[in-house]
């Protein structure tokens, strides 16, 4: 069952950041950036966070690459064993209230393994954190949300089944896709605002961090992940 934490939020500090930059793995062109370090991070030239977030116990190896906020990509080498080893992802920080926002889109293209345990999501959170949004465009293997169902909707372009729970540090309102994709668009604030008026489940949250990326509870043998386009835009 996945599972949310706070943990993956902390950055190293930035004088450690040289430190944390390795020679990790990369694609078949020289990545302007690579790292095989837990926590490895970089913050592209448009203000993405690139974050390699190893935080899971029991993880293999995992390398992290990038070119820009839209293209980049992981290969992790995590063990076919319960519990998630990592979520590597790009950031865009909105830090704007939920009634202050006209418009909050993103879009995403991914090539996904075949095999392993896995979800390619969103995960949106307010700034201090006390609430948790996952949005998870496909998924493969033995995964589940947290928490207990509260039906289906459709909302932001996509029908999604949609899990409440909380992790105990922080409640958490997942959307799971009912058909997986590999692209799309996705329409993000009429999903918080039904949060917000429809569900009651929240009030009016300043939203900070909308992340992109991978969280991955198994990997063995090595596969690879890759983000071929993505953009989050807000107003």
């Amino acid at each position: 069952m996945a599972r949310s934490t706070l943990t993956r939020l902390v950055l190293a500090p930035t004088a450690a950041v040289a430190a944390l930059v390795g020679f990790a793995a990369a694609p078949a062109h020289a990545a302007i950036w690579t790292s095989s370090e837990q926590w490895g991070n970089y913050t592209t030239s448009d203000g993405y966070i690139l974050y390699n977030n190893i935080w899971g116990s029991g993880a293999g190896t995992q390398s992290i690459w990038a070119n820009s906020s839209s293209n980049w990509g992981v290969t992790a080498n995590h063990p076919n064993t319960g519990g998630i080893k990592s979520y590597p992802n790009a950031k865009k920080i909105v830090n704007k209230p939920i009634t202050s926002l006209s418009s909050l889109t993103s879009t995403y293209n991914v090539t996904v393994p075949s095999s392993g345990a896995y979800n390619t999501s969103y995960d949106i959170w307010d700034t201090d954190y006390d609430y948790e949004v996952m949005l998870w465009v496909n998924y493969n293997g033995a995964v589940g949300p947290l928490g207990t169902s509260q039906g289906t909707v459709t909302l932001g372009g996509h029908t999604w089944a949609v899990y409440k729970g909380s992790n105990g540090a922080n409640e958490v309102f997942s959307f799971l896709r009912t058909s997986d994709s590999s692209s799309g668009t996705v329409n993000i604030l009429p999903i918080l605002k039904w949060i917000k008026d429809t569900k009651g489940w929240w009030g009016n949250e300043t939203i900070g961090d909308v992340q992109f990326g991978y969280e991955i509870t198994s990997s063995s043998g090595g596969l690879n992940f890759t983000t071929n386009g993505f953009k989050v835009s807000s107003s």
